[in-house]
């Protein structure tokens, strides 16, 4: 019985340590493996037209803003601001969407002096970071994710088939027209930075270095900010 009792002393420190040990190792496990600064699974919503609706947290009223940033939210923002005038906090969970619209969007949120918000749990991703980006105020709660990669317009695979497939002419055009669509988001995103206070080294050290579309050699197409980067690059400013 003694020695029974004598084991159990021994072993009971190895226990405690391994139970320490169980939460990081549950946690490493959840982690992307082909974009490691992000967890395996992001709360972005499955809407697939994003949703505006008024909330009531912590005693006061804020807007969620939830699912992908789609061709027609621009009226939709524009009505919301307008009819919830006594709101003034905007809070995030988007997997993107449509990157112009998402730059305006974020103008007109600037223009309103909306404080933005990124909650615990939430992931605000692509274009989602401009609308974001627009509040007078942001705050990336801790457990919050902030979501980056370069803006893309060659995701339709489909398409650049098509057109590859009706010869050299057709491919060069569409070459032609994505560098130059590309040019031109590429000088508003710049614009829009400098107007909201981020810094360009953003853009530059971050979202251009992470590709948007994976490809056999390199599968990461993502870059979740740690609260370090998110003060660094000023994108927020609480």
């Amino acid at each position: 019985m003694r020695g029974s009792e004598q084991l159990r002393a021994a072993i009971a420190p190895l226990i405690a340590v391994a139970l320490l040990l169980s939460p990081i190792a549950a946690s490493a496990q959840t982690m992307d493996r082909d974009n490691p600064s992000c967890p395996s699974a992001l709360d972005f919503s499955n809407y697939r037209q994003m949703r505006l609706t008024p909330h009531q947290a912590d005693g006061r009223r804020v807007l969620l803003a939830e699912g992908m940033i789609d061709d027609d939210l621009l009226p939709r923002l524009e009505a919301a601001l307008s009819e919830h005038q006594d709101i003034g906090e905007i809070w995030f969970r988007s997997p993107g969407g449509n990157a112009r619209v998402g730059n305006q969007a974020g103008r007109m949120i600037r223009e309103a002096m909306m404080v933005t918000r990124v909650p615990a749990g939430w992931a605000c991703f692509s274009a989602c970071n401009f609308l974001f980006m627009g509040g007078a105020a942001r705050y990336v709660d801790a457990g919050g994710h902030f979501v980056v990669h370069m803006f893309t317009h060659t995701q339709d695979r489909e398409a650049i088939r098509a057109e590859v497939a009706q010869g050299e002419a057709n491919t060069i055009g569409l070459i032609s027209e994505i560098e130059q669509q590309s040019a031109l988001l590429a000088s508003e995103d710049n614009d829009f930075l400098i107007r909201m206070g981020v810094s360009r080294d953003l853009l530059t050290q971050i979202m251009y270095r992470t590709r948007a579309v994976a490809d056999s050699q390199d599968r990461a197409t993502r870059r979740c900010l740690t609260q370090e980067e998110v003060r660094r690059y000023n994108v927020v400013n609480d």
